[in-house]
């Protein structure tokens, strides 16, 4: 395991998350950062929007930016859904939205270019990460500061994905030995695994209120300033 300064661990300049909350996917809503997740993944298509800026097909798919489109695809094959067009009697995309960019036309045409490759759905290229099943929420205290933030993570992430996502509120993160009820977690694994239970669906077969009780995690100084 590499070591930065005093604390062992992945080096998180080049650290990559494995997992996004719908609610992050959904603050990726513009033509300019527009993100979707479908089939369990999350993509960016920004690159594609600045390609087919002002195009017409790229419509249908600006207006589920930030969204989940699961329901275009055939969780069987991965493709988008098919079906019998009542027209030409072809199997063709099912596309209620409208047509939108690499589904061909509904006949022949001439204009059409059909030279880009894979259509973008079928492009690793675009994902990202994972699209968190379940979310819960977890308290950060810096007993040094005596600051508190609250974070929405995914219940697979690690402890250090959750200490990424932590880093905006303090570079010096990996500074610190972070501890639930007087015991050391281990960074590799997630919540559930350390011992920190989610207690959201008992709170609901008593019908309590969750947000009462976050569980805390809380952050001792180790002394060597790493930044991150």
């Amino acid at each position: 395991m590499p070591r930065r300064g005093l604390v062992a661990g992945p080096d998180l300049e080049y650290f990559q998350r494995r997992y996004f909350t719908p609610a992050e996917v959904a603050q990726h809503n513009r033509p300019e950062d527009l993100w979707v997740s479908y089939l369990g993944r999350v993509y960016d298509l920004t690159p594609l929007a600045q390609e087919y800026k002002g195009n017409l097909l790229l419509k249908p798919i600006v207006e589920v930016a930030g969204q989940d489109i699961s329901h275009w695809f055939d969780p069987k094959t991965g493709d988008i859904r098919k079906h019998i067009d009542p027209l030409t009697g072809c199997l063709r995309y099912c596309t209620p939205r409208g047509r939108f960019v690499h589904v061909p036309p509904q006949l022949p045409c001439s204009d059409w270019a059909n030279d880009f490759g894979k259509p973008w759905w079928q492009r690793s290229y675009y994902e990202v990460g994972r699209l968190s099943a379940k979310s819960r929420s977890v308290r950060i205290i810096n007993t040094l500061t005596s600051q508190e933030h609250t974070l929405e993570v995914g219940v697979l992430e690690s402890i250090w994905e959750i200490l990424h996502r932590y880093l905006p509120y303090n570079a010096h993160a990996a500074s610190y030995t972070w501890k639930y009820e007087g015991k050391n977690l281990n960074m590799d694994f997630t919540l559930e695994e350390n011992g920190i239970r989610d207690e959201e669906e008992e709170f609901d077969y008593l019908n309590m209120d969750s947000t009462l009780h976050t569980p805390a995690i809380l952050l001792y100084f180790n002394d060597d300033l790493t930044e991150l």
